[in-house]
């Protein structure tokens, strides 16, 4: 007998024609001790599925059994950890994990609730912080106390719901050795839910994709034959990694490619001009290659020595200095590095949203000063008016750029970039009806239509989950390699700077935050993930990233010969790949 079992669950919200069918026969088999990871598309049903086995929803038909015994209602058998960290704010660490304790353990002495309680705090390494508010915590440690919370109270199976995915790249992989280090210690059976696949191959026993509602059922399992306990930076090492990895990602990229819009009809630009460039030339081609012409290519952006200092009633921060960086028109520059390091300093400061303390930057020829429409921004948030629809959100940019065009080429412009984007069925569907990754379709198309000189890309795709990041990062390649703009994108994620860049320039610990390296990614393109994982050199670049990334871990500053080992090692793994290829 499985330890939990779902017989046909199905699940439907609403009433007749107007009913959402989430979830549609699922069945599942989990044994006792076992580590399942549940992988699915935003919208699938992940929340529901997870919640029916909590006993906070009740199936529309099926059964969801644990140890035998039918789900009916939530109880402390289940210990449920959530994407929101669900804290009382004026309790302490210590109030909030013994609130579970005191209520699951009412039959134990006080003595006996407190040592508990101070037990699990210890365990996810919170026994420094047991007096401090949940205010006065870092995300990460606010989702830690969750999980100790969930765990003091003793369930017999953990359900773990997104439960890392707020939080920066860097905290989400501490968490994710620290659940995996308390799993192997009881071998608790829990069932995660998460949209990052290399999560799912790190924790998990067994990996199980949720397909696209509605609808959503189970498909292809795939099982995680890999030792414990598991690290990010080993784990790269192995073939079998790479191959699951690939098979796994192969898999749900044929589904995302399946399910995504396509357009009836190819659409066309005007041939127009934006007032950034009319007097720059008096014909211009269409609109997306218009920002051909440039002063000077190889140094068309140019920083040069830049400075930013805040003053703070402790004396002046240097947060960014001595950031100087060329770059060539058309080039595609990828800015990482730990949270805190100054990237979206840099990219404000290039967009003239902040002011620059020393130094300079010049945007083919100009120097920049302050805001202006030859820059195009791309925030984590799309910034949409949620009252208007996609259609009207951008045209107001379309409409000030192109004002001397006529409204029916404007309109042109507006609806193309939709369509490139994926939209070109919901251009009238209103901002506050969309999901987070259709917003930021609406962001991208937005940011293209105005034809700028040059694109900022601030983590554009942070708030979303991997599967929907993995669509909106191909709808950006492929938008890009029609206008080839000058781009620049701050992300944490190290798969999605080398996806995206020409260069990944590698940012070291702030404050004093500056240039740590710069990688040449001398990749084909055009780029698609599943091409990235098949070229024998991604790994070599990804782990290039990856050992500098843990070079400057915790605040520390390695020195340039330990910086030039890294590189050396990438540029040895792929000679060595290139010349396996040309012997072949």
């Amino acid at each position: 007998m499985a330890f939990l079992e779902l017989k046909g669950v199905s699940k439907s919200y609403g009433q007749g024609a107007e009913a959402t069918h989430v979830l549609d026969g699922i069945d599942l088999k989990v044994n006792e001790g076992e580590f399942i990871a549940i992988v699915g598309f935003s919208g699938s049903g992940k929340t529901t599925l997870i919640s029916t086995i909590a006993g906070l929803v009740a199936p529309d038909k099926g059964e969801v059994l644990l140890k035998g015994a039918p789900i009916t209602a939530p109880g402390p058998d289940r210990g449920i950890v959530f994407q929101s960290y669900s804290l009382l704010p004026w309790l302490t660490v210590f109030g909030n994990v013994a609130l579970a304790v005191d209520e699951v353990f009412k039959s134990e002495s006080r003595s006996e609730r407190k040592a508990r309680t101070l037990r699990y705090i210890d365990l996810v390494g919170l026994s420094h912080a047991v007096d401090r508010l949940p205010a006065e915590l870092s995300g990460g440690m606010r989702q830690r106390v969750s999980v100790a919370r969930a765990l003091a109270m003793n369930p017999e199976i953990l359900l773990l719901d997104e439960p890392l995915s707020a939080l920066d790249a860097l905290t989400r992989s501490k968490l994710q050795v620290e659940i995996e280090r308390i799993w192997s210690e009881d071998k608790r059976t829990v069932v995660l839910i998460t949209n990052d696949v290399d999560e799912a191959i790190l924790l998990a026993d067994r990996i199980i994709p949720l397909m696209p509602g509605p609808n959503a059922k189970l498909g292809r399992e795939f099982k995680v034959d890999l030792p414990r306990p598991r690290h990010h930076g080993t784990l790269s090492e192995l073939d079998v990694f790479k191959r699951l990895r690939h098979e796994i990602t192969a898999y749900l990229t044929d589904i995302a490619a399946s399910r995504a819009s396509k357009s009836n009809e190819e659409l066309t630009l005007p041939n127009v001009s934006p007032i950034t460039l009319k007097s720059r030339r008096d014909r211009l081609p269409k609109a997306y290659v218009e920002a051909s012409q440039a002063l000077n290519e190889e140094r068309y952006l140019e920083f040069t020595q830049l400075d930013k200092i805040y003053a703070t009633p402790k004396g002046p921060l240097t947060v960014v200095e001595n950031f100087d960086l060329k770059v060539r028109k058309g080039e595609f520059i990828s800015l990482i590095g730990h949270s805190g390091c100054g990237k979206s300093t840099v990219l404000s400061m290039t967009a003239g949203l902040n002011e620059i303390s020393q130094g300079g930057i010049i945007l083919d020829g100009k120097e920049v000063t302050m805001a202006g429409p030859d820059r195009a921004v791309v925030f984590q948030a799309p910034s949409l008016f949620p009252w208007l629809t996609a259609r009207d959100n951008v045209g107001l940019g379309v409409d000030r750029v192109y004002p001397h065009a006529s409204k029916a080429e404007r309109q042109e412009i507006v609806e193309y970039y939709l369509d490139r984007v994926g939209l070109g069925s919901s251009m009238d569907k209103l901002a506050a009806e969309m999901s987070n990754g259709m917003r930021q379709r609406v962001g991208i198309a937005r940011a293209f239509a105005l034809s700028p000189k040059l694109l900022l890309l601030d983590e554009p795709f942070g708030m979303l989950d991997s599967l929907t990041r993995w669509e909106l990062q191909d709808v950006l390649m492929e938008v890009w390699s029609r206008t080839q703009v000058t781009a620049i994108c701050v992300t944490h994620d190290v798969d999605e700077a080398i996806l995206l860049a020409d260069r990944v320039v590698m940012m070291s610990n702030g404050p004093n935050a500056t240039i740590g390296n710069i990688m040449d990614v001398k990749l084909p393109r055009p780029r698609t993930r599943t091409a990235l994982l098949e070229h024998p050199d991604y790994y070599a670049y990804r782990e290039e990233l990856l050992d500098f990334l843990e070079a400057y871990e915790g605040g520390a500053n390695p020195s340039p010969e330990a910086l030039a080992a890294i590189k050396a090692k990438r540029h040895g793994k792929t000679a060595k790949s290139a010349t396996t290829c040309e012997a072949a």
